[in-house]
């Protein structure tokens, strides 16, 4: 197996991580990151209902729910709560953060702003998103003014377990980024179900359209992961002049088609996102 930096990283990490929070996208960072090298008894994780895949790692070497005078010195906290229990679980793990913390919040809408009252530290906000849970999510974070190069490293580490991590400098970036990447999932499985549906209305059994459209959406999504070509290219190749494809194409990129569509829907996904970060 090849030793990427951020799996050196993650291995070189002296201090105690503690993950709080282990539903899905915390499950999946703790995954990524004891398959990456870093060392289950410097993990800590602080989860009221903990999965019966959280006990099998516990057994492994990671502590689960150690009592507070247990933990010591932090090096970094991984904030993977709920944005709406934030304020309840607060009060328990600012006891957690020194001086030189890292903290790290993937939870949606919470600010720096708010997090640095909430618990201080030198923190880093991110945003995920779902296929995080197979290792192919794609993160995007944004560093507060005091994290230094070092920190950033270790965050960028501790993120790229599960797919690959993008940096902003601009906060004010992470609610279109929200509307993009974080709810973009969303958007790829309605186009999966919308395209199915289709193929029933066009007549296609059930299953088979579902199977048609579920694998060309997986299909294609891997095509584009592979190649070196954009999307734009990527769809000219595949349309010939005055063919089926085109003939589709000129309903979707028509008057109020799919470039209008996705521009109001991830608008409106921004302002909410705004609207939530208040």
């Amino acid at each position: 197996m090849t030793i990427t930096p951020d799996m050196q990283t993650l291995a070189d990490i002296s201090g105690t991580v503690v993950l709080a929070g282990a539903g899905k996208m915390g499950s999946a960072l703790l995954t990524g990151w004891l398959a990456r090298g870093l060392d289950p008894k410097r993990v800590i994780v602080i989860e009221p209902y903990p999965s019966a895949d959280i006990h099998s790692l516990a057994a492994g070497g990671i502590r689960l729910n150690p009592a507070a005078e247990e933990i010591g010195a932090v090096a970094a906290l991984v904030i993977a709560v709920k944005p709406q229990t934030f304020g309840d679980a607060a009060p328990t793990l600012r006891p957690l953060v020194g001086s030189s913390t890292l903290v790290v919040s993937i939870m949606a809408g919470t600010t720096i702003a708010l997090l640095d009252t909430a618990c201080g530290g030198n923190i880093v906000r991110a945003m995920p998103n779902t296929p995080a849970a197979i290792g192919r999510g794609m993160t995007v974070a944004v560093a507060a003014k005091g994290v230094n190069e070092t920190q950033r490293t270790v965050a960028d580490a501790l993120l790229r377990a599960t797919g690959a991590v993008e940096w902003v400098d601009d906060e004010a970036l992470m609610d279109a980024v929200t509307a993009v990447s974080g709810s973009g999932p969303a958007y790829v499985f309605l186009l999966a179900e919308e395209l199915a549906r289709a193929g029933v209305s066009a007549g296609l059994p059930a299953d088979l359209a579902s199977k048609l459209a579920r694998e060309t959406v997986a299909g294609s999504g891997e095509l584009l992961h592979r190649s070196d070509l954009d999307a734009a290219t990527l769809r000219q190749n595949v349309t010939s002049p005055g063919g089926t494809t085109a003939a589709a194409l000129n309903i979707l990129m028509g008057e109020h088609g799919l470039k209008e569509l996705m521009t109001w829907a991830v608008a409106a996904a921004t302002k909410r996102s705004q609207e939530l970060a208040k």
